[in-house]
């Protein structure tokens, strides 16, 4: 008898344990590097865009979001001498010919801008139809981001979490970020 609560104890311990494990930490905010980048033709996003990587494996969540961010977050002040993460390689067109890449936006760079998320409402704003949603912790907000873009993105659609204060305007003007101020951060390791 003694050991069988001794081993239920240790069990609901270990239950607990994963729950609060579970609960604790969700990895919204945490930074990502978009799949994209390691693609050597890439040239980097559009500032007008919003991107979602539905199945990255550097989010607990699987989302890495990309919200109104210009260029790579790879390489924050652009140009020729940009490399692909974790290469040398230049990023290059399908030519052969070097891609330059367009300087991130000071006021948009990519710890404001690009982040793992989770969809938190749908395209309606409503979290009731059978989906599965997060709830936005503190400093984030649930913002619609991805209108109605067909049925097979239909699950990509609507609201994600957001850090509060970054919402993007289309009056946003870019401020390219400036090496000599270092308002970006490193660039690629340059």
């Amino acid at each position: 008898m003694i050991r069988n609560l001794v081993a239920l104890s240790g069990t609901a311990l270990l239950l607990g344990s994963l729950s609060a494990l579970g609960c604790a930490a969700t990895g919204v905010g945490d930074p990502c590097t978009p799949e994209s980048e390691y693609d050597v033709t890439f040239a980097g996003f559009d500032l007008k865009e919003v991107n979602v990587e539905s199945k990255s494996f550097q989010c607990q969540t699987r989302v890495c979001l990309v919200n109104h961010f210009q260029g790579r977050t790879s390489c924050p002040y652009g140009g020729t001498n940009c490399t692909v993460p974790g290469t040398d390689k230049k990023p290059t067109a399908s030519d052969g010919s070097p891609i330059e890449v367009k300087a991130a936006c000071s006021n948009r760079a990519a710890a404001k801008a690009v982040y793992c998320s989770c969809r938190c409402a749908n395209v309606e704003g409503k979290t009731d139809d059978g989906a599965n949603y997060c709830k936005c912790g503190d400093g984030y907000s649930c913002t619609q981001l991805v209108g109605a873009v067909g049925a097979q993105q239909l699950g990509l659609t609507g609201a994600y979490c957001i850090k509060a204060g970054t919402e993007y305007s289309d009056d946003d003007a870019c401020v390219p970020c400036d090496p000599s101020k270092k308002d970006c951060g490193s660039d690629n390791g340059k």
